[in-house]
Protein backbone atom coordinates (compact mmCIF):
# COMPACT_ATOMS: atom_id res chain seq x y z
CA UNK A 1 0.00 0.00 0.00
CA UNK A 2 0.94 3.73 -0.82
CA UNK A 3 -0.05 6.55 0.71
CA UNK A 4 0.88 9.60 -1.61
CA UNK A 5 -0.35 8.31 -5.16
CA UNK A 6 -3.84 8.53 -5.18
CA UNK A 7 -7.36 10.36 -4.28
CA UNK A 8 -5.55 13.50 -2.99
CA UNK A 9 -4.43 15.23 -6.02
CA UNK A 10 -6.12 19.16 -6.58
CA UNK A 11 -7.86 17.95 -2.87
CA UNK A 12 -7.93 19.36 0.51
CA UNK A 13 -9.07 17.38 3.00
CA UNK A 14 -12.07 18.01 5.43
CA UNK A 15 -14.83 15.32 5.56
CA UNK A 16 -13.24 13.70 3.11
CA UNK A 17 -10.58 14.12 0.17
CA UNK A 18 -12.67 17.37 -1.87
CA UNK A 19 -12.18 20.46 -4.15
CA UNK A 20 -10.93 23.51 -2.25
CA UNK A 21 -12.92 26.60 -2.73
CA UNK A 22 -9.52 28.45 -3.48
CA UNK A 23 -8.61 26.24 -6.71
CA UNK A 24 -5.51 24.65 -7.12
CA UNK A 25 -1.95 24.93 -6.59
CA UNK A 26 1.42 23.59 -7.98
CA UNK A 27 4.11 21.37 -6.01
CA UNK A 28 7.17 22.57 -7.25
CA UNK A 29 10.52 20.84 -7.25
CA UNK A 30 13.23 23.83 -6.50
CA UNK A 31 16.13 21.53 -7.55
CA UNK A 32 14.37 21.31 -11.10
CA UNK A 33 11.54 23.79 -11.36
CA UNK A 34 9.33 20.85 -12.53
CA UNK A 35 5.16 20.67 -11.11
CA UNK A 36 5.12 17.64 -8.86
CA UNK A 37 1.63 17.46 -8.40
CA UNK A 38 -1.00 20.13 -7.33
CA UNK A 39 -3.15 20.23 -4.14
CA UNK A 40 -6.70 21.95 -3.39
CA UNK A 41 -6.37 25.08 -2.00
CA UNK A 42 -8.75 25.93 1.21
CA UNK A 43 -10.98 29.53 0.72
CA UNK A 44 -11.93 31.13 4.51
CA UNK A 45 -15.41 29.43 3.58
CA UNK A 46 -13.73 26.35 3.57
CA UNK A 47 -11.94 27.21 7.17
CA UNK A 48 -15.21 28.50 8.69
CA UNK A 49 -17.10 25.19 7.68
CA UNK A 50 -14.03 22.57 8.60
CA UNK A 51 -14.18 24.73 12.22
CA UNK A 52 -17.79 24.14 12.44
CA UNK A 53 -17.50 20.42 11.63
CA UNK A 54 -14.75 19.75 13.67
CA UNK A 55 -16.20 20.89 17.22
CA UNK A 56 -19.51 18.68 16.33
CA UNK A 57 -16.42 15.90 15.67
CA UNK A 58 -14.71 17.03 18.62
CA UNK A 59 -17.72 16.66 21.43
CA UNK A 60 -17.58 12.88 20.35
CA UNK A 61 -13.47 12.08 20.29
CA UNK A 62 -13.00 13.95 24.19
CA UNK A 63 -15.77 11.40 25.12
CA UNK A 64 -13.51 8.10 23.53
CA UNK A 65 -11.87 6.00 26.12
CA UNK A 66 -8.13 6.84 26.45
CA UNK A 67 -6.85 3.55 25.11
CA UNK A 68 -9.30 4.37 21.78
CA UNK A 69 -7.13 7.74 21.50
CA UNK A 70 -3.99 6.04 22.10
CA UNK A 71 -4.63 3.54 19.97
CA UNK A 72 -4.78 5.78 16.94
CA UNK A 73 -1.64 7.77 18.02
CA UNK A 74 0.51 4.47 17.94
CA UNK A 75 -0.88 3.20 14.53
CA UNK A 76 -0.35 6.38 13.30
CA UNK A 77 3.57 6.17 15.09
CA UNK A 78 3.93 2.69 13.03
CA UNK A 79 2.34 4.40 9.55
CA UNK A 80 5.05 7.01 9.63
CA UNK A 81 7.64 4.28 10.23
CA UNK A 82 6.19 1.67 7.85
CA UNK A 83 5.48 4.28 4.62
CA UNK A 84 9.04 6.48 5.88
CA UNK A 85 10.62 5.94 2.60
CA UNK A 86 7.59 7.03 0.34
CA UNK A 87 7.17 10.40 2.78
CA UNK A 88 11.08 10.85 2.35
CA UNK A 89 10.83 11.30 -0.98
CA UNK A 90 8.41 14.01 -0.99
CA UNK A 91 10.54 15.49 1.62
CA UNK A 92 13.60 15.24 -0.37
CA UNK A 93 11.82 16.79 -3.70
CA UNK A 94 9.34 19.19 -2.56
CA UNK A 95 11.58 20.49 0.42
CA UNK A 96 14.83 20.19 -1.30
CA UNK A 97 16.12 18.18 1.78
CA UNK A 98 18.89 15.79 1.64
CA UNK A 99 18.26 12.56 2.43
CA UNK A 100 19.33 12.59 6.11
CA UNK A 101 16.74 15.70 7.08
CA UNK A 102 14.31 14.02 5.21
CA UNK A 103 14.94 10.81 7.30
CA UNK A 104 14.92 12.83 10.36
CA UNK A 105 11.93 14.05 9.81
CA UNK A 106 9.49 10.83 9.35
CA UNK A 107 11.81 9.56 12.63
CA UNK A 108 10.49 12.25 14.51
CA UNK A 109 7.25 11.89 13.19
CA UNK A 110 6.60 8.53 14.45
CA UNK A 111 8.43 9.15 17.67
CA UNK A 112 5.69 12.43 18.37
CA UNK A 113 3.02 10.25 17.37
CA UNK A 114 4.55 7.15 20.26
CA UNK A 115 4.92 10.21 22.99
CA UNK A 116 1.43 11.80 22.23
CA UNK A 117 -0.08 7.99 22.69
CA UNK A 118 0.89 8.55 26.44
CA UNK A 119 -0.72 11.26 26.77
CA UNK A 120 -4.73 9.93 27.22
CA UNK A 121 -3.52 8.16 29.90
CA UNK A 122 -1.55 10.48 31.50
CA UNK A 123 -3.27 11.77 35.37
CA UNK A 124 -5.08 14.60 33.83
CA UNK A 125 -5.35 16.46 37.19
CA UNK A 126 -4.92 17.19 40.68
CA UNK A 127 -6.53 16.77 44.17
CA UNK A 128 -6.36 19.86 45.83
CA UNK A 129 -6.86 20.81 49.67
CA UNK A 130 -9.60 22.60 50.56
CA UNK A 131 -10.60 24.56 54.00
CA UNK A 132 -14.07 23.45 53.64
CA UNK A 133 -15.69 20.03 53.92
CA UNK A 134 -15.35 19.14 50.27
CA UNK A 135 -13.34 17.33 47.88
CA UNK A 136 -11.50 19.78 45.76
CA UNK A 137 -9.70 18.69 42.13
CA UNK A 138 -8.07 20.76 39.25
CA UNK A 139 -8.83 18.38 36.08
CA UNK A 140 -7.70 18.69 32.78
CA UNK A 141 -10.07 18.98 29.36
CA UNK A 142 -10.06 18.58 25.88
CA UNK A 143 -9.72 22.84 24.67
CA UNK A 144 -11.51 21.94 21.57
CA UNK A 145 -11.00 23.12 18.17
CA UNK A 146 -6.86 23.73 17.54
CA UNK A 147 -5.68 25.45 14.52
CA UNK A 148 -2.07 24.25 13.67
CA UNK A 149 -0.05 26.87 11.14
CA UNK A 150 3.17 25.05 10.05
CA UNK A 151 6.12 26.71 8.05
CA UNK A 152 7.95 25.23 4.94
CA UNK A 153 11.86 24.17 6.06
CA UNK A 154 10.67 21.42 8.25
CA UNK A 155 7.21 20.76 7.03
CA UNK A 156 6.37 17.59 8.76
CA UNK A 157 8.14 17.98 12.14
CA UNK A 158 6.81 21.39 12.99
CA UNK A 159 3.24 20.27 12.09
CA UNK A 160 2.95 16.97 13.48
CA UNK A 161 4.45 17.92 16.79
CA UNK A 162 1.61 19.85 17.71
CA UNK A 163 -0.88 17.72 15.49
CA UNK A 164 -0.52 14.48 17.44
CA UNK A 165 -0.54 15.69 20.86
CA UNK A 166 -3.28 17.84 20.35
CA UNK A 167 -5.49 14.74 18.90
CA UNK A 168 -4.40 12.66 21.85
CA UNK A 169 -5.90 14.83 24.14
CA UNK A 170 -9.11 14.63 22.88
CA UNK A 171 -9.19 18.04 20.16
CA UNK A 172 -9.65 18.43 16.70
CA UNK A 173 -7.22 20.16 14.38
CA UNK A 174 -7.64 22.50 11.85
CA UNK A 175 -4.10 22.02 9.87
CA UNK A 176 -2.71 24.68 7.39
CA UNK A 177 0.48 23.83 5.65
CA UNK A 178 2.52 26.22 3.74
CA UNK A 179 1.50 25.95 0.06
CA UNK A 180 5.46 25.51 -0.80
CA UNK A 181 5.20 22.39 1.02
CA UNK A 182 1.54 20.95 1.29
CA UNK A 183 2.49 17.44 0.48
CA UNK A 184 5.35 16.60 3.08
CA UNK A 185 3.63 18.80 6.02
CA UNK A 186 -0.32 18.25 5.42
CA UNK A 187 -0.97 15.20 2.88
CA UNK A 188 1.31 12.86 4.43
CA UNK A 189 -0.15 13.82 8.02
CA UNK A 190 -3.71 13.42 6.92
CA UNK A 191 -3.38 10.20 5.30
CA UNK A 192 -1.85 8.55 7.86
CA UNK A 193 -4.21 9.08 10.03
CA UNK A 194 -6.97 8.22 7.65
CA UNK A 195 -5.27 5.32 7.60
CA UNK A 196 -4.90 5.06 11.81
CA UNK A 197 -8.39 5.15 11.60
CA UNK A 198 -8.80 8.79 13.20
CA UNK A 199 -12.67 9.38 13.00
CA UNK A 200 -13.70 11.72 9.99
CA UNK A 201 -13.82 15.52 10.93
CA UNK A 202 -11.35 15.91 13.31
CA UNK A 203 -8.50 16.57 11.50
CA UNK A 204 -8.98 19.50 8.44
CA UNK A 205 -6.19 19.66 5.76
CA UNK A 206 -6.67 23.11 4.61
CA UNK A 207 -3.29 24.84 2.33
CA UNK A 208 -3.94 28.11 1.62
CA UNK A 209 -2.96 31.75 1.59
CA UNK A 210 -2.83 34.42 4.47
CA UNK A 211 -6.79 34.68 4.18
CA UNK A 212 -6.82 31.11 5.16
CA UNK A 213 -4.62 31.17 7.95
CA UNK A 214 -6.55 34.84 9.62
CA UNK A 215 -9.88 32.43 9.01
CA UNK A 216 -8.02 29.44 10.75
CA UNK A 217 -7.31 32.13 13.54
CA UNK A 218 -10.42 33.95 14.21
CA UNK A 219 -13.40 31.16 13.86
CA UNK A 220 -15.62 31.21 16.50
CA UNK A 221 -14.64 26.95 17.37
CA UNK A 222 -11.31 27.52 17.84
CA UNK A 223 -9.62 27.61 21.16
CA UNK A 224 -5.62 27.49 20.50
CA UNK A 225 -3.41 28.38 17.54
CA UNK A 226 -0.09 26.60 17.42
CA UNK A 227 1.83 28.74 15.32
CA UNK A 228 5.65 27.96 13.90
CA UNK A 229 6.63 30.87 11.32
CA UNK A 230 8.48 34.14 11.18
CA UNK A 231 8.46 36.53 13.96
CA UNK A 232 6.90 38.95 11.32
CA UNK A 233 3.99 36.52 10.97
CA UNK A 234 3.91 35.44 14.39
CA UNK A 235 3.53 38.58 15.62
CA UNK A 236 0.33 39.23 12.84
CA UNK A 237 -0.84 35.90 14.44
CA UNK A 238 -0.56 36.88 18.13
CA UNK A 239 -1.82 40.12 17.27
CA UNK A 240 -5.26 38.75 15.42
CA UNK A 241 -5.28 35.39 18.44
CA UNK A 242 -5.14 38.31 20.90
CA UNK A 243 -7.90 40.73 19.41
CA UNK A 244 -9.69 37.37 19.73
CA UNK A 245 -9.43 36.38 22.94
CA UNK A 246 -7.74 32.90 21.73
CA UNK A 247 -4.80 31.07 23.33
CA UNK A 248 -1.85 31.03 20.84
CA UNK A 249 1.59 29.23 20.82
CA UNK A 250 4.25 31.00 18.75
CA UNK A 251 7.31 29.54 18.04
CA UNK A 252 9.28 32.23 16.21
CA UNK A 253 12.42 32.75 14.45
CA UNK A 254 15.81 32.77 15.51
CA UNK A 255 19.64 34.26 15.15
CA UNK A 256 21.52 31.77 17.54
CA UNK A 257 24.57 32.22 18.53
CA UNK A 258 27.86 28.96 19.46
CA UNK A 259 30.03 30.20 21.51
CA UNK A 260 33.60 28.56 21.03
CA UNK A 261 35.35 28.58 24.28
CA UNK A 262 39.20 28.84 24.56
CA UNK A 263 40.94 25.38 24.07
CA UNK A 264 37.69 23.92 22.44
CA UNK A 265 38.81 21.07 19.81
CA UNK A 266 39.04 23.18 16.80
CA UNK A 267 38.51 20.28 14.36
CA UNK A 268 35.43 19.38 16.34
CA UNK A 269 34.56 22.73 16.82
CA UNK A 270 34.50 23.74 12.75
CA UNK A 271 32.81 20.46 12.24
CA UNK A 272 29.64 21.80 14.62
CA UNK A 273 30.09 25.23 13.02
CA UNK A 274 29.39 24.20 10.01
CA UNK A 275 26.62 21.47 10.62
CA UNK A 276 24.90 24.33 12.46
CA UNK A 277 25.20 26.89 9.82
CA UNK A 278 24.83 25.04 6.67
CA UNK A 279 22.55 22.05 7.54
CA UNK A 280 18.80 22.45 4.97
CA UNK A 281 20.82 25.26 3.44
CA UNK A 282 20.78 27.54 6.87
CA UNK A 283 16.70 27.39 6.76
CA UNK A 284 16.43 26.31 10.26
CA UNK A 285 14.71 28.49 13.18
CA UNK A 286 17.60 27.09 15.24
CA UNK A 287 20.43 27.95 12.67
CA UNK A 288 23.71 28.80 14.20
CA UNK A 289 23.51 32.43 12.52
CA UNK A 290 26.64 33.76 14.76
CA UNK A 291 29.75 32.35 15.51
CA UNK A 292 31.30 33.79 18.54
CA UNK A 293 35.27 32.65 18.59
CA UNK A 294 37.57 33.61 21.12
CA UNK A 295 40.33 35.13 19.97
CA UNK A 296 42.94 32.40 20.32
CA UNK A 297 41.08 30.49 17.85
CA UNK A 298 39.55 32.66 15.48
CA UNK A 299 41.83 32.67 12.21
CA UNK A 300 42.23 29.15 12.66
CA UNK A 301 38.46 28.46 13.30
CA UNK A 302 37.53 30.91 10.23
CA UNK A 303 40.20 29.03 7.39
CA UNK A 304 38.51 25.79 8.67
CA UNK A 305 34.92 26.69 8.67
CA UNK A 306 35.92 27.94 5.32
CA UNK A 307 37.55 24.61 3.91
CA UNK A 308 34.32 22.84 4.85
CA UNK A 309 32.05 25.14 3.22
CA UNK A 310 34.22 25.12 0.21
CA UNK A 311 34.28 21.43 0.05
CA UNK A 312 30.34 20.62 0.61
CA UNK A 313 29.13 18.75 -2.19
CA UNK A 314 25.71 20.92 -3.45
CA UNK A 315 23.21 19.90 -5.77
CA UNK A 316 19.80 18.20 -6.47
CA UNK A 317 19.32 15.92 -3.30
CA UNK A 318 17.12 13.57 -5.27
CA UNK A 319 19.78 12.84 -8.11
CA UNK A 320 22.90 12.41 -5.64
CA UNK A 321 24.75 11.92 -2.58
CA UNK A 322 24.52 15.86 -1.94
CA UNK A 323 24.99 17.94 1.22
CA UNK A 324 24.14 21.12 0.40
CA UNK A 325 20.45 21.50 -1.82
CA UNK A 326 18.60 24.58 -2.83
CA UNK A 327 16.81 26.99 -1.09
CA UNK A 328 13.28 26.92 -0.79
CA UNK A 329 12.16 29.53 -3.95
CA UNK A 330 13.76 32.43 -5.58
CA UNK A 331 12.08 34.97 -2.67
CA UNK A 332 14.22 33.60 -0.34
CA UNK A 333 17.39 33.65 -1.93
CA UNK A 334 17.19 36.97 -3.12
CA UNK A 335 16.83 38.36 0.39
CA UNK A 336 19.47 35.55 1.67
CA UNK A 337 22.08 37.22 -0.85
CA UNK A 338 20.80 40.86 0.01
CA UNK A 339 21.77 40.44 3.48
CA UNK A 340 25.28 39.08 2.66
CA UNK A 341 26.05 42.19 -0.09
CA UNK A 342 24.67 44.92 2.60
CA UNK A 343 26.94 42.87 5.00
CA UNK A 344 29.84 43.15 2.28
CA UNK A 345 29.14 46.64 1.08
CA UNK A 346 29.46 47.84 5.44
CA UNK A 347 33.16 46.58 5.58
CA UNK A 348 32.15 42.49 5.99
CA UNK A 349 35.00 40.09 4.40
CA UNK A 350 33.65 36.62 2.51
CA UNK A 351 35.91 34.06 3.32
CA UNK A 352 33.85 31.35 1.48
CA UNK A 353 31.03 31.56 -0.71
CA UNK A 354 28.66 34.11 -1.22
CA UNK A 355 27.78 33.22 -5.05
CA UNK A 356 24.69 31.29 -6.14
CA UNK A 357 23.71 29.43 -9.38
CA UNK A 358 19.77 29.08 -9.35
CA UNK A 359 18.44 28.38 -6.28
CA UNK A 360 21.85 26.87 -5.30
CA UNK A 361 23.45 29.08 -3.21
CA UNK A 362 27.44 28.39 -1.56
CA UNK A 363 27.86 27.83 2.24
CA UNK A 364 29.22 31.39 3.36
CA UNK A 365 31.32 32.11 5.53
CA UNK A 366 31.50 35.99 6.57
CA UNK A 367 34.06 38.01 8.69
CA UNK A 368 35.34 41.45 9.89
CA UNK A 369 31.96 42.41 11.14
CA UNK A 370 30.65 44.54 13.78
CA UNK A 371 27.68 44.77 15.60
CA UNK A 372 25.71 46.43 12.93
CA UNK A 373 26.63 43.69 9.84
CA UNK A 374 23.18 42.65 8.57
CA UNK A 375 24.19 39.44 8.83
CA UNK A 376 24.56 39.59 12.18
CA UNK A 377 21.49 41.19 13.02
CA UNK A 378 19.36 39.88 10.75
CA UNK A 379 17.63 36.27 10.61
CA UNK A 380 19.48 34.74 7.48
CA UNK A 381 17.41 31.92 7.26
CA UNK A 382 20.44 30.52 4.41
CA UNK A 383 23.56 29.27 4.81
CA UNK A 384 25.42 32.13 5.99
CA UNK A 385 28.09 32.24 8.91
CA UNK A 386 28.62 35.17 9.78
CA UNK A 387 32.09 35.22 12.48
CA UNK A 388 33.52 37.69 15.21
CA UNK A 389 36.17 37.19 17.75
CA UNK A 390 35.61 37.74 21.48
CA UNK A 391 38.11 37.83 24.51
CA UNK A 392 36.33 37.43 27.80
CA UNK A 393 33.75 35.43 29.15
CA UNK A 394 31.88 38.80 29.96
CA UNK A 395 32.09 39.80 26.30
CA UNK A 396 31.24 36.69 24.80
CA UNK A 397 27.70 36.96 27.10
CA UNK A 398 27.22 40.31 25.63
CA UNK A 399 27.77 39.76 22.04
CA UNK A 400 25.64 36.27 22.35
CA UNK A 401 22.61 38.50 24.40
CA UNK A 402 22.73 41.39 21.99
CA UNK A 403 19.98 40.26 20.01
CA UNK A 404 16.29 40.26 20.71
CA UNK A 405 15.77 37.04 19.76
CA UNK A 406 16.31 33.87 22.40
CA UNK A 407 15.96 30.36 20.52
CA UNK A 408 19.03 28.04 20.95
CA UNK A 409 22.98 28.92 22.20
CA UNK A 410 25.54 26.21 21.34
CA UNK A 411 28.63 26.65 23.90
CA UNK A 412 31.59 24.25 22.57
CA UNK A 413 34.39 23.61 24.96
CA UNK A 414 34.74 23.50 28.89
CA UNK A 415 31.90 22.28 30.58
CA UNK A 416 32.74 24.35 33.65
CA UNK A 417 33.57 27.50 32.07
CA UNK A 418 30.21 26.68 29.48
CA UNK A 419 28.07 26.53 32.32
CA UNK A 420 28.43 29.79 33.91
CA UNK A 421 27.86 31.78 30.14
CA UNK A 422 24.73 29.57 30.06
CA UNK A 423 23.19 31.11 33.11
CA UNK A 424 24.19 34.93 31.55
CA UNK A 425 22.49 34.34 28.23
CA UNK A 426 18.54 34.08 27.78
CA UNK A 427 17.71 31.44 25.59
CA UNK A 428 15.04 28.70 25.50
CA UNK A 429 17.43 26.15 24.83
CA UNK A 430 20.99 25.92 25.74
CA UNK A 431 23.48 23.16 24.54
CA UNK A 432 26.94 22.55 25.68
CA UNK A 433 29.39 20.94 23.55
CA UNK A 434 26.62 20.50 20.39
CA UNK A 435 25.76 22.94 17.74
CA UNK A 436 22.28 25.17 17.84
CA UNK A 437 19.54 22.58 15.67
CA UNK A 438 18.76 20.16 18.20
CA UNK A 439 15.03 18.69 18.49
CA UNK A 440 13.53 15.67 20.40
CA UNK A 441 9.87 14.64 20.86
CA UNK A 442 9.95 14.32 24.64
CA UNK A 443 11.62 17.47 25.19
CA UNK A 444 10.18 20.88 25.76
CA UNK A 445 10.60 23.56 22.93
CA UNK A 446 10.38 26.84 22.85
CA UNK A 447 11.82 30.62 22.62
CA UNK A 448 12.25 33.73 24.57
CA UNK A 449 11.62 37.28 23.30
CA UNK A 450 11.57 37.44 19.05
CA UNK A 451 11.92 33.84 19.60
CA UNK A 452 8.09 33.01 20.80
CA UNK A 453 6.37 32.90 24.02
CA UNK A 454 8.60 30.11 25.61
CA UNK A 455 8.22 26.20 25.48
CA UNK A 456 5.10 25.23 23.63
CA UNK A 457 5.30 21.85 22.54
CA UNK A 458 7.36 18.41 23.34
CA UNK A 459 7.24 16.54 26.21
CA UNK A 460 3.93 15.27 28.65
CA UNK A 461 3.72 18.33 30.96
CA UNK A 462 4.67 21.18 27.89
CA UNK A 463 1.83 19.36 25.66
CA UNK A 464 -0.58 18.92 28.51
CA UNK A 465 -0.34 22.17 29.22
CA UNK A 466 -0.12 23.33 25.87
CA UNK A 467 -3.94 21.40 24.62
CA UNK A 468 -6.04 21.18 27.66
CA UNK A 469 -7.88 23.58 29.70
CA UNK A 470 -7.60 23.44 33.60
CA UNK A 471 -11.40 23.07 35.03
CA UNK A 472 -11.60 23.66 39.11
CA UNK A 473 -14.25 21.02 40.44
CA UNK A 474 -15.53 20.96 43.89
CA UNK A 475 -18.15 18.06 45.42
CA UNK A 476 -20.14 17.83 48.64
CA UNK A 477 -21.60 14.74 50.32
CA UNK A 478 -24.77 16.91 50.45
CA UNK A 479 -26.27 20.50 49.78
CA UNK A 480 -24.12 23.13 51.72
CA UNK A 481 -25.04 25.41 53.96
CA UNK A 482 -25.79 29.00 53.26
CA UNK A 483 -26.29 32.24 55.08
CA UNK A 484 -28.84 33.28 52.43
Amino acid sequence: MTLLTDGWTDSLYSGGWRAGGGGVSDVIEPATGAALGSIGVASAEDVHSAAAAAAVAQRDWARRRPEERASVLRRAGLLFEQHAAEIEDWIVRETGAIAPKAQLETHIAAAECFEASALPSYPHGDVLTSNDPRWSFARRLPAGVVTVIAPFNFPLILAIRAVAPALALGNAVLLKPDLRTAVSGGVGIARVFEEAGLPEGLLHLLPGGADVGEAAVVASEVRIIAFTGSTAAGRAVGALAGTHLKRVHLELGGNNALVVLPGADLPLAASAGAFGSFMHQGQICMTTGRHLVHESLYDDYVAALSEKATRLPIGDPAAGDVAIGPIIDEKQLLRIDDIVKRTVEAGGRVAAGATHEGLFYRPTVLTDLDANSAAWTEEVFGPVAPVRSFATLDEAAALAGENDYGLSLGILGDVGTAMDLADLVPSGKIHINEQTVSDEANAPFGGVGWSGNGSRIGGLETNLDAFTDTQWLTVRSSIAPYPF
